[in-house]
């Protein structure tokens, strides 16, 4: 036997060797593994690392890990999708939540990461290549990939085409949960009738139909229906049961304001709002709709049937802005910890989909520190769920719909600043005292965008939006006197676009509970509806 691989085989040997069962008895592979293993034993400083001890335990715990195969054993299901929550975005926003806690950050493990199972989802619409998120949560709730700026409708029926969408319409895991009698809910820190969250009940060819004003022509001859009117009216079972996030405007005619003094959008006239709540008082059921934290913090969970929550004119604001709300505005985890309350009413189950929207947003207006901020927010909406439910019967899903090209590079050394200028090692692998320079003599940031609007100092400015109102600017800058790590810096831009796009590569996937173990590999985004429906049950076996 060559030397190299006697060597590998003999190190296999003496790691075989300390995995026991649970009698003390040598495994398997252990006994079958070369005897030459006993004359190479691993050192002290290789036994005693945290990094060797905790590897052996992670290993163990994986062994004792219970899969669930039996179809329909997942009587709930949560679908949390972190809207632009790439695998860059992941990465730092566990550093930053790492470094938040006082610790280096690379180490930190965010709480959809603890899940047993994790694969990669390739995102791709059928007519792009990097894609939108109309197509993309199309894929995760409907079963099919479909083009980009459509929601459930098929492949086929070209953009904006109101005739072709109503011919070949889609089925979501929303509708066939309702038609199995279990309370559904939807999340969003979005307009709730955005791409994500409408993608749970609407059907139409253009994601800009958020309200009739924003229909074309031909499809309000053709008898088309917008977004906001579809969620009203929804057919499936008796309607969605919990709906919170913003977008009051496309539920409201344009002759009101609501309670921060913004105009609806509507154009026919309707106040949906109302239209909802006498849909429910009808019937004798307890429907509440509410606007601000103080409404949300009244809410009897009991005595509430149904719950329509409305908490911004537009999209909700960042977390680390939401201090600034003239009404008040819950959190991501304060939305999905009620949500769950409400639902878990039902003796039935429940199906949730629940979107951190804003995540994207700050990508799209190139502030790392928002998108990762409310990343983190994200992250702790899931651990309320998590600790909230359990894995016997409920299936929790993490992904996003498509990356973004934020990028983080330069050699910093462990434990800098995730949203500071790199510091790199010296000769003997510790940290230099200043920023590193490049080529050009200038500091830069580990995180930075391959497009965008570019560089701007807000320093304590904590709305990423406010950077559209400013010229692009995007190339390198002197960073030199400027905290990048500050609410208000927007990281540097190679290519000047009016703002960050999507980016192309596949995101990640993380899952626990029955059917879990599904979401392994490397999967095309429509399968993640096949899981939720052979795991839930929704579709016959």
């Amino acid at each position: 036997m060559p030397a190299k691989h006697f060597l590998a085989a003999t190190i296999v040997a003496v790691l075989a060797s300390a995995c026991t069962d649970r009698t003390g008895k040598s495994t398997d592979e252990a006994a079958a593994a070369p005897t030459q293993a006993a004359n190479l034993s691993l050192p002290a400083q290789q036994l005693d690392s945290p990094w060797f001890s905790q590897g052996q335990e992670n290993v163990e715990a994986a062994r004792e890990q219970v899969i669930n195969n039996t179809p329909g054993a997942a009587k709930n299901i949560i679908l949390f999708v972190g809207d632009g929550m790439g695998i860059s975005t992941v990465t730092a926003a566990r550093i930053l939540a790492g470094q938040q806690k006082g610790m280096s950050g690379e180490e930190y493990q965010l709480s959809f990461e603890e899940m047993p199972f994790a694969g990669l989802i390739k995102t791709y619409n059928t007519n792009q290549q990097t894609p939108d998120s109309a197509g993309t949560a199309t894929a995760m709730m409907a079963g099919v990939k479909t083009r980009a700026g459509v929601l459930n409708v098929a492949e086929d029926v070209p953009r904006g085409d109101c005739v072709a969408s109503q011919q070949r319409p889609l089925v979501t895991a929303l509708e066939l949960a309702e038609a199995l009698g279990k309370s559904t809910g939807v999340v969003s820190t979005a307009r709730i009738t955005h791409a994500t969250p409408a993608a749970t009940y609407a059907k139409v060819p253009e994601r800009g139909w958020e309200s009739d004003d924003g229909l074309s022509n031909e499809a309000r001859e053709k008898g088309c229906v917008d977004i906001a009117a579809q969620m009203v009216a929804l057919e499936a079972g008796d309607g969605i049961d919990v709906a919170m996030g913003g977008g009051r405007r496309h539920f409201l005619p344009a002759t009101e304001t609501d309670l921060e003094g913004k105009p609806g959008r509507r154009q026919d006239g309707r106040n949906l709002v109302q239209e909802w709540q006498q849909r429910y008082s009808d019937g004798g059921t307890n429907a509440v709709y509410i606007e601000d934290q103080s409404g949300f913090d009244s809410i009897d969970v009991a005595a509430t049937d149904k719950l329509l929550g409305l908490f911004a004119s537009s999209h909700m604001r960042y977390e680390v802005d939401r201090g600034n709300d003239v009404a008040g505005e819950p959190s991501l985890s304060q939305m999905t910890g009620k949500a769950l309350q409400l639902l878990d009413k039902d003796a039935d189950g429940y199906f949730l989909m629940v979107e951190s929207g804003r995540i994207d947003h700050g990508h799209h207006a190139g502030s790392a520190y928002n998108a990762l901020t409310d990343a983190v927010e994200f992250a702790e909406a899931i651990r309320v769920a998590m600790e909230a439910t359990s894995a016997d019967d409920t299936l929790i899903i993490v992904t996003a719909d498509h990356s973004h090209v934020l990028t983080i590079s330069g050699y910093p050394t462990r434990g800098n600043p995730i949203l500071g200028k790199v510091v790199v090692n010296n000769s003997r692998g510790e940290p230099e005292s200043v920023p590193a320079t490049a080529e050009d003599g200038l500091p830069f940031t580990t995180l930075s965008y391959a497009n965008g609007r570019g560089f701007a100092d807000l320093a304590g400015e904590t709305d990423a939006d406010v950077r559209y109102g400013l010229p692009v600017d995007a190339g390198r800058k002197d960073l030199t006197a400027v905290d990048t790590t500050a609410p208000g810096f927007h990281q540097e831009a190679m290519v000047p676009l009016g703002g960050e796009t999507h980016a192309g590569e596949d995101v990640g996937i993380w899952a626990r509970g029955p059917g879990a173990h599904l979401l392994t590999g490397t999967k095309e985004q429509s399968y993640i509806f096949h899981v939720m429906a052979r795991a839930g049950g929704l579709l016959p076996q």
